[in-house]
């Protein structure tokens, strides 16, 4: 552990923003699966609703800075892609 009191400081600082920053990754993968398993099943219904709420969570970890705005255009343009490819 650090000496210095600002040194503790951003020990607690990093690893609270590193616990938070993992549970939105969490999350938004949860979410990324949800769709990915619709499209498996090839349920185009289930996908789409899915994909909607994946594309929310996204773009809230995109917003709090948990992944950097490409990434998650990335991300949001290849679930999109994969729904829409569905017959």
């Amino acid at each position: 552990m650090a000496n210095i009191k600002s040194a503790k400081k951003r020990v607690i600082v990093a690893q609270k923003r590193a616990d938070r920053n993992k549970a939105v990754k969490s999350k938004v993968k949860t979410y990324v699966k949800k769709v990915t398993a619709a499209i498996e099943a090839n349920d185009k219904d289930a996908a789409k609703t899915a994909l909607s709420a994946a594309i929310s969570e996204i773009n809230k970890a995109g917003s709090k800075g948990v992944y950097h705005k490409n990434t998650c255009a990335r991300k949001v343009s290849r679930l999109t892609k994969a729904v829409n490819a569905l017959d």
